[in-house]
């Protein structure tokens, strides 16, 4: 199979159409001499971690609180370990862009006063079905965006040590493209399917994080030699058994206790009520053998049940669905509990690019936003709208007077030829899907999955690391027989990128800060000297570690 080769130009290139790209893309386009890409590799109306929608706005200042506050509920959450620079920028702000969402059509429910209905310190109710179908729809209301759909970009075009582009190739149609910009914006997402899921066979996609978002950019930006941080800080979500479906909504919406088999209420036993002691104790319940573990809503009213079908309908319709076909509502019967595979993410935890208070990576001419981004945990939705608005701002500020940098059409080719051999019919002995799940169980077994309940060391992880660079090697050999199969190749290849700077943080980090997220058998406390940002650099096949100081929340961090 043979390609034909496309070469775009634009201003600006925004590689993912998901939460924050859309709403960079959205930034961007106030100014009206300016030309955007965004490229999507599936469409920017239901793509990305908004594609079913969500009940409630996690990350708001509600009244008589203050981003001050935001920062150090962050902190504390995080044991320490945080960009105070880039969460204080973000909690500034995320009011705004709630406002902005309001116009635009998002349902944000309101009091008899006209207040918002809080769920919490810093959350409020909305009705999210549609809140991806109106931000994509004002994105394709602007002249000056061009939307690249089914397009997915594997690689940044550097030249003089500076991304000028990225290469990418149509899904369905046989078209690789080049695309020339004076800046790239990544917003790609985290990466989940790194490890074996709760639900493997026909139902893997059941999972906490979007299934489709398979670290590519953190991938692009390691082969690019981008520093990397904190991808050590996993997150694994404590979520309703089999639907994986949120917590948070029984949780903070009404209230509900966590529970074990017996009705003891365990969590206070463990510890501080952190996110990541919610999800330790009911490990540590289940490993006691006092499980199945559950939120306590045995005998909730018929109105609250109600609304509980209602919430879950705008967002994870499957837990509603699972309640009525059982015939055994939440009233008759508590939600029983588990946590999920770990999953590498900027918005939960704080895995993603190093960058600077204006979201510039290492690399000069490129911008992270949104979950890709490292630093800055519990940025949720709305922290993403702020990080794409921030990113675009820096983009429009670099592109001033600059023009767009070429390469020669040999580069190209030899980059063509690449996903040409792997569309060339071959003696592979390895399926891509069976490549994807020997990583998933090396990662389950060595490197701290649920089989495990979350624990490594360093012999497993040397172990996990040498397997990781064989399937690396192996996937080289895959071939696909159409563009999907290609598309699915370079997932499992930006995957196990991910897997192998993982392991070589989850090594790095000699201490446990977090339970269950950094679980080290090795070293089961925490160690103050370590009170530093774990970084990485990958150069010439190795990844180089790097440890930084903390950056507080009134210093402005420059690269």
């Amino acid at each position: 199979m043979r390609l034909e080769t496309k070469v775009l130009e634009t201003d600006v290139l925004v590689v993912g159409g998901g939460t924050a790209g859309c709403y960079a893309a959205l930034t961007l386009s106030k100014r009206e001499d300016i030309n955007i890409i965004v490229a999507d590799k599936a469409n920017i109306k239901r793509s990305g971690c908004l594609a079913a929608g969500v009940n409630a706005i996690n990350a708001y200042i509600n009244k008589g609180h203050t981003p001050e506050e935001f920062v150090d509920y962050v902190k504390k959450e995080a044991e320490g370990i945080i960009r105070e620079d880039l969460v204080y920028s973000i909690a500034k702000n995320l009011n705004k862009v709630t406002k902005h969402m309001e116009s635009i059509g998002l349902t944000i429910l309101k009091d008899s006063e006209g207040e918002y209905v809080s769920r919490g310190k810093r959350s409020i109710k909305i009705n999210g079905e549609n809140i991806k179908p109106l931000l994509a729809n004002e994105v394709n209301l602007k002249p000056n965006i061009n939307v690249l759909n089914k397009v997915n970009i594997i690689d940044y075009i550097v030249k003089d040590g500076a991304v000028i582009g990225a290469y990418g190739f149509h899904i369905e149609e046989n078209i690789f493209y080049t695309i020339y910009s004076k800046a790239v914006i990544c917003t790609t997402g985290g990466a989940s399917g790194l490890y074996k899921p709760n639900n493997p066979g026909f139902s893997k996609h059941k999972m906490w994080y979007s299934p489709f978002n398979t670290g590519a950019g953190y991938a692009m930006g390691i082969r690019a030699g981008a520093e990397m941080t904190s991808f050590e800080m996993r997150f694994i979500a404590l979520r309703c058994k089999d639907t994986i479906a949120p917590t948070g909504t029984v949780a903070q919406g009404i209230g509900a206790r966590q529970v074990n088999a017996i009705g003891d209420e365990y969590v206070k036993n463990y510890g501080k009520p952190l996110t990541t002691i919610r999800l330790f104790a009911t490990v540590e319940e289940n490993s006691k053998g006092l499980g199945p573990c559950y939120l306590k809503t045995k005998g909730i009213s018929g109105g609250v049940q109600e609304e509980l079908y209602k919430a879950y309908l705008n967002m994870a319709p499957a837990q509603t669905l699972k309640w009525i076909e059982d015939g055994v509502g939440p009233s008759k019967e508590n939600l029983e509990i588990e946590g999920t595979e770990p999953y590498i993410v900027g918005g939960h935890a704080a895995s993603g690019y190093w960058v600077d208070t204006k979201r510039t990576t290492t690399i000069k001419g490129l911008y992270a936003a949104g979950d890709v981004a490292g630093g800055s945990p519990k940025k949720y939705v709305t922290g993403c709208f702020v990080e794409g608005e921030i990113a675009a701002a820096s983009a429009i500020e670099f592109i001033e007077n600059k023009k767009n940098k070429l390469i020669d059409d040999a580069e190209i080719s030899s980059k063509v030829k690449i996903l040409e051999t792997f569309l060339e019919k071959n003696d592979s002995l390895f399926s891509i899907n069976g490549i994807e799940e020997a990583m998933q169980k090396v990662m389950d077994e060595y490197a701290g999955g649920i089989s495990k309940n979350y624990v490594f060391n360093s012999s497993r992880l040397q172990i996990a690391s040498k397997k990781i660079e064989e399937l690396l090697v192996l996937s080289n050999k895959l071939s696909a027989i159409d563009m999907r199969e290609l598309l699915q190749i370079y997932e499992v290849i930006d995957r196990l990128y991910v897997c192998k700077v993982l392991i070589v943080h989850l090594l790095a980090r000699k201490e446990t800060r977090w339970k269950c997220y950094g679980e080290n058998a090795d070293f089961k406390e925490k160690d103050e000297n370590l009170l530093k940002y774990v970084n990485t650099i990958y150069k010439e096949g190795t990844v180089q570690v790097v440890f930084r100081n903390l950056v507080k929340r009134d210093e402005v961090y420059e690269h």
